[in-house]
């Protein structure tokens, strides 16, 4: 069974004869349904948090009731436990009762019987006083089968109910609840799969992305502060600090779109989406991760600092929560994300704004925005979908973003141009400006083979981390790098 281990795969004579008893969260599915039910109902309005608070004071099966009635979910997108699921439909297939006992409300249980054939009766909690959870569980499965049953869990919790079970069947993530489970049960078999990995957290984290980041050196660089330490100390700590910072809105965006990720050909992938990252460690991450980046970005940039991160905050919510599904503004958000790293790159060397930069900016990062949505439409278009989940781009699109994502490659290069004639032949801080003719070229050399690709459908869905990854844009990049360097510290004739 994959990496998985199933133990005695085919249950003995006695045990066969037993209903099959299996767990929800964690065991049936790879996720739980308490948060997904709440992550859907906060998704719709943050400040649902106050209500949720209000139904957990009445109690735990209080609060899955309301959250199951109120909250807008699809229970059959849920990542779920394949090879559990397939043992479970060949012990069905072979005449065993099938039955699903959790501590999920009754509304969820119903939902999960329509969407699993083999189960056919369920036992859960009943939004009043009943949590359906170890001690009671037992107590109820026992019941209900009182001359013997293997139960399916996936937790600490669960052995009380191993306790009261003839067999036991051990899914979950802990390879040690086996050892557990088989002092008071007989294991039938075992699906168990190791936590979350530091590889499923960096991919969660899109660590990765955080090469954007560099942004916040380039004001240093260009405001002649190259060789002061303390403004690279303070640009230092802001680049971790908006790190952490990006890293946590990741995880929320993930959140918000767990369900249109998974109905996603490639983002269906994500740890969040897949159920290789439990929610619940997502929902503690996120808070400790955005007090984290505030706090260390006010250390090092005070009032002015911490005012920048906050802005970039404010625009990444407002995007993962609203903006991202408006066509064409959905990509400029994202230029002015772009475009407030160098705003705080400025804050934090202390250094004059240059609008030519963030002018730009916002036209380079759109661009490549829209170069972003264009290969989404394009690969939406081929896998035979008319628009993209959780965007607002229907397939007809793709002309116009392409139109528009082009321009703002052109623009880019004009803008950069026209800051060469304007202002860096003035300037003292290089020596041989007439070498940066070189820079526009190679931009434009750049931007051009990123929109060919996006064409051709062989650019990756985000052409920043294609960049990191692709060997002629980092030499171009490096050569770009070069020419700048030459032409500061050229002495000038």
């Amino acid at each position: 069974m994959s990496t998985l281990e199933a133990v005695n795969a085919t249950p003995d004579t006695a045990h066969s004869a037993l209903p099959l008893v299996l767990d929800l969260d964690g065991t049936l599915l790879r996720t739980d349904s308490l948060m997904e039910t709440l992550a859907a109902f906060l998704r719709a309005n943050p400040l649902h948090v106050f209500l949720v608070a209000f139904w957990l004071l009445r109690g735990r099966p209080h609060l899955k009731r309301q959250l199951a009635l109120k909250a807008k979910y699809d229970a059959s997108s849920w990542p779920q436990n394949d090879d559990l699921i397939a043992y479970a439909e060949a012990q069905a297939a072979a005449g065993r009762t099938i039955v699903l006992a959790t501590a999920s409300d009754a509304h969820i249980a119903d939902a999960m019987r329509e969407r699993f054939a083999f189960i056919s009766e369920t036992l859960a909690s009943n939004g009043s006083t009943s949590n359906l959870k170890s001690r009671a569980k037992a107590a109820a499965v026992s019941a209900r089968f009182p001359e013997g049953f293997v139960y399916a869990g996936d937790s600490r919790a669960d052995i009380d109910v191993w306790r009261a079970a003839r067999g036991a069947v051990v899914a979950g993530r802990s390879q040690a609840l086996a050892a557990a489970a088989a002092k008071h049960a007989p294991v039938e078999a075992q699906f168990c799969e190791p936590g979350p990995s530091i590889k499923v957290w960096i991919k969660a984290l899109r660590l990765h992305q955080w090469a954007k980041n560099a942004l916040v050196f380039i004001p240093l660089l260009l405001g002649g502060k190259a060789l002061d330490i303390q403004a690279w100390v303070a640009c230092i700590t802001c680049f971790f600090a908006m790190g952490v910072l990006a890293s946590s809105t990741y995880l929320i965006n993930d959140l918000i779109d767990l369900e249109s990720d998974r109905k996603h050909w490639s983002k269906q992938r994500r740890p969040l989406a897949s159920g290789a990252l439990p929610l619940s460690h997502a929902l503690v991450a996120t808070p400790l991760g955005l007090a984290g980046g505030l706090a260390l970005g006010y250390w090092a940039g005070g009032v002015a600092g911490l005012s920048m991160l906050l802005a970039y905050l404010l625009v990444t919510l407002a995007y993962s929560f609203a903006l991202k599904r408006a066509p064409i503004l959905d990509a400029v958000t994202l230029g002015g994300l772009f475009t407030i790293r160098l705003g705080m790159g400025i804050v934090f060397a202390q250094v004059a704004p240059s609008a030519w930069l963030l002018i730009f900016s916002m036209f380079l990062f759109s661009s490549l925005s829209l170069a972003k949505r264009a290969t989404e439409i394009g690969r939406m278009t081929a896998h035979g979908h008319l628009s993209t989940p959780g965007r607002g781009y229907v397939a007809a699109d793709l002309p116009t973003v392409a139109g528009f994502g082009a321009s703002g490659a052109v623009a880019a290069a004009l803008v950069l141009v026209l800051y060469l004639i304007e202002e860096a032949f003035d300037k003292a801080f290089y020596g041989a400006p007439q070498l940066l003719w070189a820079v526009p070229i190679g931009l434009s050399l750049w931007l051009g083979r990123i929109w060919l690709l996006c064409g051709r459908g062989e650019l990756e869905d985000d052409p920043v981390a294609f960049a990191v990854k692709d060997r002629i844009s980092l030499l171009l990049a490096a050569a770009m790098a070069v020419i700048f360097v030459a032409a500061v510290i050229i002495p000038a004739s």
